[in-house]
């Protein structure tokens, strides 16, 4: 196991699943202590089991992220089991989709809340702290749709591209202090969350030059980039992991 992260700690949110679960045992098999977060305790059990048994360092917090003070106890939990946090991923999020007249104003709120107001306030909450020890690295996950539009998306979209231009933001407000700040927009990609779509998800995979649908693991090791030493000149950057979508 190579220890390019050794003696960190990351918080990664939504790590029970999916990409956030495939985030979560990359960074550990790079020698981090990961604290992941989700709602399911089963899953979040299973997460840190596999991480274990693997030899990594890993911690379970259950979280209901639906507000900024449910975001900065999930810090404060995170430093109990961790220590101070060097890596924060935020990859916890919802994307309902629906026609624009019929989506409900409480679901619209549920989705900025969850997409945008947590990130925001987990950023506040632990950017400071990385600042003030002159290292860190924050990575936002993103998607395509926050600038491909796409029928029934705009809710979703619009969320996202909120996070893109807050890691722009954070990325000239944290990066002179040691602090980088990055996002990865990912393509159409395989998990529990995308099922539901169907033979939609390969269509739109198929409009690619990759012509296939993407890993959790593969968005996984983008962010591992993204949050590891080869990085360190790229600050503020939404790199694209979408099988060449942007390029068409």
């Amino acid at each position: 196991m190579t220890a390019e992260l050794s003696g960190s700690t990351a918080l990664v949110t939504g790590g029970t699943s999916g990409i956030g679960r495939a985030t979560a045992i990359t960074l550990a098999g790079l020698g981090a202590h990961v604290v992941l977060s989700g709602r399911d305790a089963g899953r979040g059990a299973e997460a840190v089991e596999t991480i274990r048994a693997a030899g990594g360092k890993a911690d379970f917090v259950a979280a209901d992220l639906k507000d900024a003070a449910s975001a900065r106890e999930l810090a404060a939990r995170a430093r109990e089991l961790g220590g101070p946090i060097d890596v924060l991923v935020n990859n916890a999020g919802i994307f309902p989709t629906g026609p624009t007249a019929d989506f409900a104003e409480a679901d619209f709120d549920t989705v900025f809340t969850t997409n945008v107001k947590v990130p925001f306030f987990l950023v506040a909450e632990l950017a400071p702290e990385m600042a003030a020890r002159g290292r860190g690295a924050i990575v936002n996950v993103s998607t395509i749709v926050a600038k491909n539009g796409m029928a029934g998306m705009a809710v979703y979209g619009a969320s996202k591209a909120a996070v893109e231009l807050m890691t722009k933001a954070w990325a000239a407000e944290f990066g002179p202090s040691g602090v980088r700040v990055n996002a990865v927009s990912p393509g159409p990609t395989r998990t529990e969350g995308t099922a539901a779509f169907g033979d939609g998800l390969d269509e739109l995979a198929a409009a690619g030059p990759a012509g296939r649908v993407g890993t959790p693991e593969e968005i996984a090791a983008a962010i591992a980039f993204l949050v590891a030493g080869d990085a360190s000149f790229v600050h503020g950057v939404v790199l694209p992991v979408d099988g060449g979508r942007a390029a068409v």
